[in-house]
């Protein structure tokens, strides 16, 4: 692994690094790799994969990020026509996914908080994704109760909020008391989860979201393509507890 760049910023530090056989970029900060993609922008992180098929799925044109890291899936996004805003509140992301990761310079890219973000503005979108971590866990006030209300009125009638929970193994109970917490707001919640995993992503899911099926690999990235998409069909929607 090469280290390519470090930056400090007021919210941690972050390196980007380069895998020496595969060429892959990734962005690390806290300690955790938030994104790696190919030499090409296209993600090699399974769960950015299982996203994309299920935006695919729901013909998602209006898609906002809430969570940039490397924005990856922004670029994957933006190359099949949907309008991207991505929302970071630390202004060095962008500037290292646009330089490293081949964000596209004309996905929509706003330095805020998420909260505040959704606040400020009356548009609705197709879906909103939910992929902002502070370390390994989503700052507290993304993952209440009353942010999810606020994202509802965000989403369009037939909108879908997904966001990426991280479970450090199976008696891990984040994912569930998300999904629980949606179900307050939303009636069709659903979860896609890999059980017997340890330090996954598991994917809850709100809105129109009770005819998705099984995400495939719709985009293969130059590197690792076959242990991604073996890695989407082990997944499973699952109830929660």
């Amino acid at each position: 692994m090469i280290r390519v760049a470090k930056y400090h910023t007021d919210f941690g530090n972050i390196e980007v690094l380069r895998a020496k056989d595969s060429g892959s970029f990734i962005y690390r900060q806290g300690g955790c790799y938030q994104s790696e993609c190919d030499p090409n922008g296209v993600s090699v992180v399974p769960y950015i994969h299982a996203i994309f098929g299920l935006l695919a799925q729901a013909q998602a044109s209006d898609v906002l990020m809430i969570g940039c890291g490397g924005g990856s899936l922004g670029t994957m996004l933006d190359r099949v026509g949907v309008r991207v805003t991505i929302v970071d509140i630390n202004p060095k992301a962008f500037q290292i996914a646009q330089k490293y990761f081949g964000l596209p310079r004309g996905v929509r890219c706003c330095i805020s908080d998420g909260r505040d973000f959704l606040r400020a503005g009356r548009h609705r979108y197709d879906a909103i994704v939910l992929d902002a971590y502070s370390g390994r866990r989503i700052p507290d006030h993304l993952c209440a109760e009353t942010f999810f209300g606020l994202a509802q009125t965000r989403l369009s009638s037939s909108g879908i909020l997904i966001g990426n929970v991280h479970a450090r193994h199976d008696l891990d109970i984040m994912p569930d008391r998300v999904a629980a917490k949606l179900s307050n707001i939303w009636e069709n919640v659903r979860l896609l989860d890999t059980r017997g995993i340890p330090d996954r992503n598991a994917l809850v899911m709100a809105g129109k979201v009770r005819d998705l099926v099984q995400p495939i690999l719709l985009i293969p990235p130059a590197v690792g393509a076959d242990e991604i998409a073996n890695d989407l069909s082990q997944l499973v929607f699952r109830p929660w507890r």
